[in-house]
């Protein structure tokens, strides 16, 4: 019999692949520690890309309305560990099957609540905190909040284990190469992004980087960013070789990139833009100069978070402005600075790595709740 701990993850789609970004990576790394992991998702197709290879010990179900047949597992394999990503509300046959039976352990299991990632204040005070359920099958059972965060009175960043011997393994030349990418020592500026009003700005800047240093070559991502770029591209006269002979931006558009080529896409650029929660952690973990599109709020909510984001960075004015200009706020984009923001990257980097990161946390936090009395 398998005693190793069943981890039972639940992830909703919303709409942009963050959510199960973020959900896949936590499953790979648990399983990595010697966990066993069920991703309960109500739609997978994204990991067909994110994630082809799979995982051991990472099992994908689909969360369908009822689970049905698919409860039958926790006979075999009961719920140690659960946990519901980013506020969706588990399903509640599970809940009342997990309620009739206990874990590997013989105890109810812990119940965490996974929030989303941000610098504000009130992370710390949050972070695990207790909220105890008072009605229904799970009455009694308390739940944990547990957020992410960047400072050590949180929850920590995903990091892997593996992930600094990757990065210092990593060969620039040959993955670009291997991509099909005519690499000539341009400039590499990386895009992942919604479709931020200041694009237009954005691809005006690139040229006239291309102008006055190296030729500049941004390379695309697949889906939201490559509409956004076609839209506005075609016809601008930038792209076109100027009276030296020489193309001021080229453009690349890329396939959809596994988890593990995003990483590589980031580590072989100069500049990166990234959106989302997943991509922003990346970005950090890779050093180099980003600019972060957050995930835009209709009651404008997310731009507090950008801006704690900022202080956490120690951005510099030109850094901190840009952000502001790409994430629609007025005004005009300044002028890239790659050395300052690539300097303020690693400086973060720095201090974000001496930090516990999120699995060790979570499996410490889990150990000392199923170590404490009843």
């Amino acid at each position: 019999m398998d005693h190793r701990p069943q981890w039972d993850i639940f992830c909703k789609v919303i709409d942009n692949h963050g959510d199960i970004g973020v959900c896949w990576r936590l499953s790979a790394e648990l399983a990595a520690r010697g966990q066993r992991v069920r991703l309960w998702v109500d739609d997978d197709s994204a990991l067909q890309w994110m994630a082809p290879e799979g995982c051991d010990d990472v099992t994908v179900l689909p969360w369908l309305e009822p689970l049905g047949m698919n409860l039958v597992r926790l006979d075999a394999a009961p719920c140690d560990v659960l946990v519901e990503a980013f506020g969706c509300e588990i399903a509640p046959e599970f809940i009342a099957a997990c309620s009739e039976g206990t874990g590997a352990t013989g105890q109810k299991p812990v119940w965490i609540n996974l929030e989303y990632l941000s610098a504000e204040p009130y992370v710390e005070r949050c972070h695990a905190m207790p909220s105890p359920v008072l009605r229904g099958p799970a009455a009694g059972w308390t739940k944990w909040f547990f957020y992410p965060g960047f400072t050590p009175a949180t929850g920590g960043l995903l990091r892997e284990a593996a992930l600094p011997a990757r990065q210092a393994a990593f060969d620039r030349e040959a993955w670009l190469a291997g991509c099909g990418i005519p690499w000539k020592g341009e400039t590499l500026v990386s895009l992942f992004c919604y479709e931020p009003p200041a694009l237009a700005q954005l691809l005006e800047h690139l040229a006239e980087l291309g102008t006055s240093s190296a030729p500049v070559r941004l390379l695309v991502t697949a889906g939201r960013a490559t509409s956004a770029v076609r839209a506005i591209a075609n016809d601008q006269k930038w792209l076109q070789p100027n009276q030296d002979g020489r193309q001021q931006l080229s453009i690349s558009y890329l396939p959809w990139l596994s988890q593990s080529e995003f990483d590589h896409l980031l580590w072989a650029c100069d500049l990166n833009f990234v959106r989302g929660e997943d991509s922003v952690v990346r970005a950090l973990w890779a050093g180099r100069a980003f600019i972060w599109q957050i995930y835009p709020q209709a009651d404008q909510a997310h731009l507090p978070k950008l801006e704690a984001f900022l202080d956490m960075l120690e951005a510099p004015p030109t850094l901190r402005h840009f952000h502001q200009v790409w994430n629609s706020l007025p005004g005009e984009l300044p002028a890239p600075d790659l050395l300052l923001w690539s300097d303020s990257t690693r400086a973060a980097r720095q201090r974000l790595q001496n930090q516990t990161e999120l699995a060790t946390q979570l499996l410490d936090f889990v150990m000392r709740k199923r170590l404490a009395p009843a």
